[in-house]
């Protein structure tokens, strides 16, 4: 970062010196050549007096104004239209209600009231129904579908008639189909309450909840009337009958007392003191009062009720038609206002425009040219930065003189920026020629530690072969294989290392290599070795081109495999030709992963993304990384899905190009070597084929002096030819002398005596062959101390969110 500010400081310094050199024409050049009005005097005209823009906003806003005109003169028109023939319904359903639950709970009760109502609310529905095809489209949010409805539910009201009059239903029936009618009213009510304008919105809303305080007190009054007769009522009535009395209180008290003005505020005192409100306030304290299991009603409460009950609607009645003068008047004033402030400012908009049309077209001639000459250096500047910076990405060297080349523009405002974008065209360069320049260079560091480290490695792996072919003990000989096995491993890690730095293994075979001794020399690498089970059908052999990194993804992918399977879990390697080449199937039995992140893994197999390992040093994921990016190298298939043991199975598919075919010189079967070295096996061969004891314990696989299990990670010369029989015990494991070197750390040993390696038995599970090794070893050991299990972890796996 402090590198791309003195790069930065030095551009700028460069530039104001060029300018101080001649660079910008001075005052006699500026006259002398076209005069130039100055940017800040056509920002000061453009601020004033906004150009042809002003063309556009004048029409939106005229536009505007027109169009909330004729929404509020739309919406006044159907509030006064459809409000008084809503109400005259709304207090007809209101009444029939009561008469309907009166007839119903007393039969012997005259129905002349009854039919009078009746034909009152069929003349209030005839009048409100041609509403339907009213045009609302302007209207407040919701009529339309209101007004429907209304009509929808009261269809019906000549088929609920004659279910009453036949006495084929119940108050309970009769109650809800009319409450539904008048719920359906109070919609039309809310409907109509919502506007454009916010005053006139306020007044019709203090009206909306007079009329549910109205609803309130006849809901009362009708469920009282079915009680009236038989002097009791029920749980589910007392409940109704209290929550309409909260409720309307609410209404009164809370939403319309503090809304009313001077003349409505009278009205509201002279109804709350009259005598009738108090005697129905007072006959509803006492239903209240009450222990809410039944409520005794007589008759002289019956009558008292009726005339208090008639006498507060019909004041509630009195407020709301004052009420709705006021709002009426208010909702006529403000389109009348809307109106006279329209035609006002569409007249004073349109001579504004006129002018500003007139006095702007000069200016927006000069300024053209000089606008489209910076546009065009912006153009090009967005345009090379990210050429420039793929082509630092894919490692070439940039000259940034030549690419973003200095300018020297006009000394006037529009100079400035010019020089401004120059300015921050070269820093931008300089920034990312200098990012790129540390990317490689730590890349570079990182490969050369890393290529030293594999050197140590080597002459460590050399070392431990001289001190296993110098020691007979068991025990020692034990702790050696685990330092050669850690060591081949540590290799592994370097190689990683060397790979997302941008390197490439050195690791190389001269020869095909059989797929069996790559699987075992992966398994070599892979710290619980001894729970893989490899079985390999048939034969295959591998392209010397893919030996080395096929082995370093399988290692991975089995270490990985192993480090999230719980001990003494195994995994399960087994590999097969097919039709597009040879594939490899790996599966565990551990955690497993969630299905986003199986498709996350097998994004990043398809495309390893650009490994920057900076930014990727938190991620517990580099495994992947390395995997997918060898693959990708390969041209190798790698899938991972879930297993049906819980946890995870990886398919690993070898392409038909790197698969060899058998050199002819190689027998078919295990243990009929060729006398001719047509290939060079990647594994020395670990058992002898022996008789099966008797006990029937495993048989004990004969290791050539020296051979340890790091061997397995590089090329051993091809048995010259069958072994001599065994006689006696088997005899301990040992290693080839430098076996497990690469090429170029191995030195002749003209002292050691040659060692022919046991020839390669058929394909078997190396893991029962591993375990068959230990026993017999222990057995012929009997006198000796116990071998340990090294790379044998009884922990507890990582959780599947660090798998990777």
């Amino acid at each position: 970062m402090s590198g791309s500010n003195r790069d930065g400081r030095r551009a700028r310094n460069g530039a104001r010196a060029g300018r101080r050199r001649g660079g910008a024409p001075d005052e006699r050049t500026r006259t002398a050549g076209e005069r130039r009005l100055p940017l800040r005097a056509v920002l000061l005209v453009l601020l004033l007096v906004p150009s042809v823009a002003l063309v556009g906003l004048w029409g939106l806003a005229t536009y505007e104004l027109g169009n909330e005109y004729r929404v509020q003169a739309a919406q006044h028109d159907l509030k006064t239209t459809v409000g008084p023939r809503n109400a005259a319904l709304f207090n007809a359903l209101q009444r029939e209600r009561r008469l309907t639950q009166e007839v119903l709970a007393a039969p012997e009760a005259s129905r002349t009231a009854l039919v009078g109502q009746r034909a009152a609310t069929d003349r209030a529905l005839r009048a409100f129904e041609p509403l339907v095809s009213a045009d609302t489209s302007d209207g407040q949010q919701g009529l339309a579908a209101a007004i429907s409805r209304t009509v929808r539910v009261t269809d019906r009201l000549a088929q609920e008639r004659r279910a009453v009059d036949a006495g084929t239903v119940d108050e309970e029936r009769a109650f809800t189909y009319y409450t539904e009618a008048i719920a359906a009213g109070t919609e039309v009510f809310a409907a109509i309450s919502r506007g454009a304008n916010g005053e006139v919105t306020g007044l019709s809303q203090v009206l909306f909840d007079l009329n549910g305080a109205v609803d309130m007190i006849n809901r009362e009054d009708a469920v009282l009337a079915r009680g009236w007769p038989s002097g009791r009522l029920s749980d589910e009535d007392y409940d109704l009958v209290t929550d309409a009395v909260g409720t309307h209180e609410y209404l009164l008290k809370s939403r319309v007392a503090p809304n009313l003005n001077a003349e409505e505020s009278r009205l509201y005192t002279a109804m709350t003191k009259s005598e009738e409100w108090r005697k129905r306030v007072e006959l509803e304290e006492r239903l209240q009062a009450s222990d809410g299991e039944g409520v005794a009603l007589s008759p002289a409460r019956a009558k008292e009720w009726r005339t208090a009950a008639d006498a507060s609607v019909t004041r509630l009645e009195e407020l709301i038609g004052a009420h709705s003068q006021v709002s009426d008047a208010a909702g006529a004033a403000a389109v009348r206002e809307l109106k006279l402030y329209l035609y006002s400012v569409a007249a004073l908009g349109l001579f504004a425009v006129v002018l500003i049309v007139l006095m702007t077209w000069r200016l927006t001639t000069l300024l053209r040219r000089r606008v489209l000459a910076v546009h065009d250096q912006a153009r090009d500047l967005e345009q090379r930065l990210p050429q420039v910076v793929a082509r630092l990405e894919q490692g070439e060297n940039v000259d940034v003189d030549a690419e973003v080349p200095e300018l020297s523009p006009a000394a006037d405002e529009f100079g400035e920026l010019s020089r401004a974008l120059n300015l921050a065209g070269r820093t931008a360069v300089h920034t990312a020629v200098r990012q790129a320049e540390q990317h490689r260079g730590f890349e570079r560091l990182l490969q050369r530690i890393a290529r030293r480290t594999q050197l140590l490695i080597g002459l460590q792996l050399k070392k431990l072969d001289a001190l296993e072919r110098r020691h007979e003990d068991p025990q020692l000989l034990e702790d050696l294989f685990d330092l050669d096995h850690l060591t081949a491993r540590l290799r592994r890690y370097e190689e990683n290392l060397v790979i997302l730095a941008g390197g490439q293994p050195r690791r190389r075979w001269r020869r095909p290599v059989p797929l069996l001794d790559v699987l075992r020399a992966a398994q070599g690498e892979v710290q619980d070795y001894r729970r893989i089970e490899i079985d390999v059908e048939g034969r295959p052999w591998i392209s010397e081109r893919a030996v080395g990194p096929l082995i370093h993804i399988l290692a991975e992918l089995m270490e990985n495999a192993t480090a999230f399977s719980k001990p003494p879990a195994p995994v399960e390697v087994k590999a097969a030709p097919v039709s597009r080449g040879v594939v490899v199937e790996m599966e565990d039995r551990g955690l497993g992963m969630e299905a986003e992140q199986y498709e996350a893994a097998n994004a990043l197999m398809q495309e390893p993304p650009q490994m920057d390992v900076m930014t990727r040093a938190d991620d517990v994921r580099l495994g992947l990384y390395v995997v997918a990016r060898l693959a990708a190298g390969l041209g190798l298939q790698v899938e991972l899905r879930p297993s049906a043991f819980g946890g995870t199975r990886v398919i690993v598919l070898v392409p038909q190009d790197l698969v060899a075919e058998r050199p002819r010189s190689v027998p078919d079967a295990a243990g009929d070597p060729s006398p001719k070295d047509a290939g060079t096996p990647l594994t020395p061969s670990r058992r002898h084929a022996e008789p099966r004891p008797a006990d029937g314990a495993d048989e004990l696989p004969v290791r050539s002096r020296g051979q340890a299990m790091a061997d397995v990670t590089a090329p051993a010369p091809a048995p010259a030819g069958p072994p001599a029989p065994q006689t006696g015990p088997v005899p301990l494991p040992r290693r080839t002398r430098q076996a497990s070197l690469v090429a170029e750390l191995r030195a002749p040993a003209p002292h050691d005596p040659p060692v022919s390696p046991a020839p390669s038995s058929a394909p078997a599970r190396s893991g029962a062959t591993i375990g068959a090794f230990q026993r017999q070893s222990r057995k012929n050991r009997a006198a000796g101390a116990r071998p340990s299990a090294p790379g044998t972890d009884q922990s507890e796996p990582p959780t599947r969110e660090d798998r990777g």
